[in-house]
């Protein structure tokens, strides 16, 4: 369909060789939608595998993608009966179909026997979603090699190597690969026993953001999805009610986040609307970045008023308590 935006900015980019305008290339034609309307968040007939799938968030990310027409590989370590009623809603929805594997997606092994079966079941994999992790709480002066081991195992060296694995499997272009990250590798403020996740997370940022270019040549985009702090049974380990209902408090809806908060952005960057979306990390949380852009603009604008001799207001900052239960002022959990 002739007139397209997709179609528009391939024509006006200039030829190389003369700096004209030129017709779209061929390879330019096949990774854009054929009309702008057909861009759409439908996932029928594609194949979905979520690592970590049969609770919290993953379950609620295999159920959307199910409910937008996916066929969903819901994966499972030890529970089997959960795994098996996440597959029984994706199935009641009447839209995509779902099967549940057992499968130790930490080993590269059990990543590898998750991709196999999906392809023996379906006939091939469209959409890997790398949401299995680990998070564990230990400072400096606590961690030890196993400790360190297991969340670069778990979070790193696993979901590197099945996107590895991935990569010669997924449909060129139309392939996507989804990590999962946390919005404290972004907070102004971090606790000295989130050390060995952070950095795991960290480097989990960096693998995605260099598969975006790596991997989008070929059509498969690779994004991150960070999500903040999410009422989950793990998320909950450990804290006392006050903690949990102070970190509710910071958000601008008064209450923590819902697994069904993130699964959206997830069923968005599997789809075909997200074709243009590549190397991104997503923050879904609701309000850290808002307090941070908040702190930086009060104190630009104190900086202003200062040098315009302008008293300001002495604006005390509220007590921060962050996810591991620990107080960023009082230090108090």
């Amino acid at each position: 369909m002739p007139g397209t935006v997709a179609n528009f900015f391939n024509a006006v980019r200039p030829n190389s060789s003369n700096n004209r305008l030129g017709v779209p290339s061929k390879m330019n034609k096949q990774f854009s939608s054929s009309s702008m309307f057909l861009a759409t968040t439908s996932l029928h007939g594609k194949v979905a595998v979520v690592t970590g799938s049969s609770r919290s968030i993953g379950a609620s990310i295999a159920k959307c993608l199910g409910d937008h027409g996916a066929n969903v590989v819901v994966n499972y370590v030890k529970d089997a009966a959960a795994a098996d009623e996440v597959v029984q809603a994706i199935r009641s929805q009447g839209k995509g179909g779902a099967i549940a594997v057992k499968a130790d997606t930490s080993t590269l092994e059990g990543g590898q026997f998750l991709l196999d079966e999906a392809v023996k079941t379906f006939g091939k994999v469209d959409i890997l979603v790398l949401n299995a992790g680990v998070m564990g709480s230990k400072t400096l002066s606590e961690i030890d090699e196993a400790f360190f081991d297991s969340h670069f195992d778990i979070n790193v060296k696993a979901p590197l190597f099945m996107a590895k694995a991935a990569a010669s499997i997924l449909p060129t272009p139309g392939g996507r690969i989804i990590f999962f990250s946390s919005s404290l590798t972004a907070a102004s403020t971090v606790t000295p026993n989130a050390l060995c996740y952070l950095a795991s997370k960290g480097a989990i940022e960096q693998i995605s953001r260099v598969l975006a270019k790596d991997l989008g040549s070929r059509g498969i985009t690779v994004n991150t999805v960070s999500p903040g702090p999410v009422d989950t049974p793990m998320f909950r380990e450990g804290k006392p009610q006050s903690v949990l209902d102070s970190i509710a408090k910071q958000n601008p809806l008064r209450r923590l986040g819902e697994p069904d908060d993130i699964a959206p952005i997830v069923g968005f960057l599997a789809s075909q609307a997200a074709q243009w979306v590549n190397g991104q990390n997503i923050r879904v949380n609701g309000r850290l970045r808002v307090i941070v852009f908040q702190y930086c603009a009060m104190a630009t604008k104190t900086r202003i008023q200062s040098n315009l001799r302008v008293q300001v207001p002495k604006v005390e900052q509220p007590e921060e308590i962050w996810w591991d239960g620990t107080s960023s002022t009082s230090g108090e959990s």
